[in-house]
């Protein structure tokens, strides 16, 4: 009986990934494209290995996974909308990116440029898909997330790429991980785990870290200016993860009854 249930449940979530897919069938088809376009860039005009090519589509695949199981079943209905498709674009612009990150031994001068010039782009249209999705009146908190979660992956990848060049020491990895240390630290004390306000420094800080990484990675930049760029992109964010965490603790200890 558990095992006649169990198939039946495989079965019912297999129709809804399939549906999901149909619902994202035009997103999937773009963003394969601009994925293996961004992979044959690095191929053929900065000479990377073939194994670009299977990198960007193992990243690929991971995030369509991710997409169609997480995004809302309304989107079978009314489609993902444009903000997430800016979105989606977004992220296919970054799996490339995210391929070189295992590929270390790849990253020569000419590929890094390269690099820059996709998380460039990437990096321009942050902030166009919300500004969309408020104009169409489709602001969701599976977009929210979304683009939040775009960020901070594509934060996490130029702080892999800027230490594997050799730009800064492996201390520049906090700026990628500091959100996922935040999240695990959630899992240990639970008021961590509460609801943000929206934040206009928090978002200003995001772009800051970008911003920094990029310009660290630049072969252009000396080692060392690299390391003060990225330092003070790090203290910023320390300063930023800090107010956010006292700001939580005192709506924890409000709800506790501890409040003053």
């Amino acid at each position: 009986m558990k095992t006649r249930l169990h198939d039946t449940g495989l079965r019912v979530k297999a129709r809804q990934v399939a549906a999901q897919a149909q619902a994202w069938r035009t997103e999937l088809s773009v963003g394969l494209l601009t994925t293996l376009i961004g992979a044959a860039l690095l191929h053929i005009a900065a000479g990377v290995g073939a194994s670009v090519y299977a990198a960007s589509l193992l990243s690929y695949g991971l995030l369509v996974c991710m997409i169609l199981h997480t995004s809302p079943a309304t989107f079978r209905r009314d489609g993902p909308g444009l903000a997430n498709r800016v979105t989606f674009l977004r992220a296919a612009l970054v799996m490339p990116v995210a391929a070189m990150a295992l590929l270390p031994g790849h990253l020569d001068a000419g590929a890094t440029y390269w690099l820059l010039g996709l998380a460039a782009i990437a990096l321009t249209l942050d902030g166009l898909d919300g500004a969309l999705a408020r104009r169409t009146g489709r602001v969701t908190a599976f977009g929210a997330r979304f683009d939040m979660e775009l960020d901070a992956l594509l934060i996490l990848v130029l702080a892999l790429l800027v230490w594997q060049t050799g730009q800064t020491g492996i201390w520049v990895l906090l700026i990628g991980l500091m959100r996922y240390l935040f999240i695990a630290a959630g899992w240990r004390w639970s008021w961590l785990q509460g609801e943000l306000p929206p934040s206009r420094r928090r978002q200003t800080v995001c772009v800051l870290q970008s911003v920094a990484l990029l310009m660290a990675l630049a072969p252009v930049v000396p080692a060392g200016l690299a390391s003060a760029v990225a330092l003070g992109a790090l203290i910023v964010l320390s300063y930023s993860f800090i107010v956010d965490v006292l700001w939580l603790y005192r709506q924890g200890s409000c709800l506790a009854g501890e409040c003053r």
